[in-house]
């Protein structure tokens, strides 16, 4: 049977690249106040993300920091599932990187074949191994970790996360020795066997129709065909050296799902990832230089892999800039902030102190989107509000009470989802707009229209309501958002995916013959399990 168009199966049930360009998220934040008592102080902005998932809007915000007034920056990311929290602790690491230690180039190209590949070359494999080691020595050690990760903060995860965190580190690592421990390959030709149904045979056609007919129709023309099929067929989306040279799985791309075989439930470690959109979007498809952008004869000059490569570059080069103390040149009050939060005049050029010391990354304990207002110290305290569109289920007047009064939400929308036809692409962004309403949030007046992210501000007036009242005369759409995240006991198979949050037609890929051996893909999913699309 052949999988239906809009079954949202090709993006899994984990999430690792955004599908969303990045954000400097200090543009999307209201002014902050740097008024408090009778000496000036440093203002602080208090960020909120939920499932950003990549790192990207924090790495772009970074990059883009010395164009703004200083400020100390708390990020607080909560993920709904643990590979996510290990990919950012890497992620981090590599572009925190002293260049002495690791150049510019190399640095790049590495964070490019970690971050979108499948597999990687032999000499990446080895820093991941040497990575993954050093984070499970430091994971189990706070003081160590504080000491030399000082930006990082697992303070607030539970015991068991930082115990599964270690665990998951020495998986990387190489605790399981053997290709046979994550045979990327296999699992990704079983993913896209499933996926197409009997259309795998055609399946260059097929990537064919949903590169020229939804993404490039959706913006994403500088995507070349040569690339999307490679990594359709591969899972390699940036060849940065001879094909030949990338034959080593990345582990980073592991995760866990609980399966049901012989009435048994089995823990299956496998690729439960994307093999739908790519990793193409989030730096790849917009660019700072226009000339990147340039066409000639109606096609882009340049593909979304040489402009990720460029953005990536540039980014942390202005990373480790900023990081870098510089010499006074001026006067820094030149650079401020309007009331539309964004930057004015020149960059500033006012002694910098190492950007280490002014900026923290916060992970908050799976599940704990609903609670998070119970605790007096996150009422009211931040000053912009990011969800994924794979998290917008958990937008709630709870979660509304946690930011600031005049605060900020923007909410990713699905736009480049190849599995979603236009109207319930329509259908999710009225939801959203129902959603951000009851949470206590208005659409901003003077937000620039956008396809890709739906932005509102919490009105100092404004009064949450529980979801029922204030849903509840509100008539869902045919499709509309799953239901809360059940108990987190048991996260691995519940990380309901953006495709999730719409309900589909009833058809599903064809079983596999009782003659196969049972692999991960061909294991039935547990009854009590969240399945990737919602029955509602």
């Amino acid at each position: 049977m052949t999988t239906p168009a809009g079954s949202g199966a090709g993006f899994g049930s984990v999430s690792w690249w955004g599908l969303s360009p990045a954000l400097d998220l200090q543009a999307e934040s209201p002014p902050v106040d740097s008024r408090g008592g009778t000496e000036p102080r440093t203002p602080e902005l208090d960020v909120l993300l939920l499932g950003s998932v990549d790192g990207r809007h924090l790495l772009r915000t970074l990059a883009r920091a010395a164009l703004w007034p200083r400020k100390r920056l708390h990020f607080y990311v909560l993920e709904n599932n643990l590979e996510a929290v290990a990919r950012h602790m890497l992620i981090f690491s590599l572009a925190l990187e002293e260049p002495e230690k690791m150049g510019l180039q190399e640095r790049s190209e590495t964070f490019l074949e970690v971050w979108g590949n499948a597999l990687l070359r032999p000499q990446v494999a080895a820093f991941v191994r040497a990575q993954a080691n050093r984070l499970a020595h430091l994971v189990p050690e706070p003081d160590r970790l504080a000491e030399q990760l000082p930006w990082l903060s697992l303070d607030a995860l539970k015991f068991r996360e930082r115990d599964a965190l270690e665990a998951m580190f020495r998986f990387w690592a190489g605790g399981e020795k053997g290709p046979e421990a994550f045979p990327m390959s296999r699992l990704w030709d079983s993913r896209l066997r499933h996926y197409l149904g009997s259309r795998y045979d055609a399946r260059r056609g097929v990537s064919d129709w949903d590169l020229h007919m939804k993404l490039h129709d959706r913006g994403a023309r500088v995507i070349h065909t040569r690339e999307f099929r490679r990594w359709r067929d591969t899972g390699v989306a940036f060849e940065l050296r001879d094909s030949s040279a990338y034959h080593v799985p990345n582990r980073t791309l592991a995760s866990g799902r609980l399966l049901s075989h012989h009435g048994e439930r089995v823990a299956a470690r496998g690729y439960w990832g994307d093999i739908a959109t790519g990793p193409f979007v989030a730096f790849g498809i917009e660019a700072d230089d226009d000339s990147l952008l340039r066409t000639s004869n109606g096609q882009p000059v340049k593909t979304a892999g040489e402009i990720t490569q460029h953005n990536v570059t540039e980014l942390f080069r202005e990373v480790a800039a900023w990081g870098r103390p510089r010499k006074t040149l001026g006067n820094p009050k030149e650079v401020h902030q309007d009331g539309d939060g964004s930057p004015e005049g020149k960059r500033p050029s006012s002694p910098a102190v190492p950007a280490l010391e002014f900026f923290t990354v916060h992970f908050l304990p799976l599940g704990s989107a609903q609670t998070l207002h119970h605790r007096s110290c996150y009422k009211e305290r931040f000053q912009l509000l990011y969800v994924a569109c794979g998290m917008v289920h958990l937008l709630s007047p709870d979660l509304g009470a946690c930011v600031v009064p005049g605060g900020r939400l923007v909410v990713e929308l699905a736009r480049y989802l190849v599995d979603l036809r236009q109207e319930q692409l329509q259908g999710f962004a009225t939801r959203v707009g129902e959603l951000a309403r009851a949470a206590g949030f208005t659409p901003r007046p003077q937000a620039r229209p956008s396809e890709t992210f739906a932005r509102f501000y919490k009105a100092p007036d404004s009064a949450c309501h529980r979801p029922d009242a204030a849903v509840g005369s509100v008539t869902p759409p045919p499709e509309v958002l799953v239901p809360p995240l059940e108990d987190q006991g048991q996260p691995l198979e519940r990380r309901t995916p953006p495709s999730g949050l719409l309900k589909q037609p009833s058809e599903s890929p064809a079983p596999p013959t009782e003659n196969q051996t049972p692999t991960p893909e061909s294991l039935t999913t547990l009854p009590d399990a969240r399945s990737p699309i919602s029955d509602l």
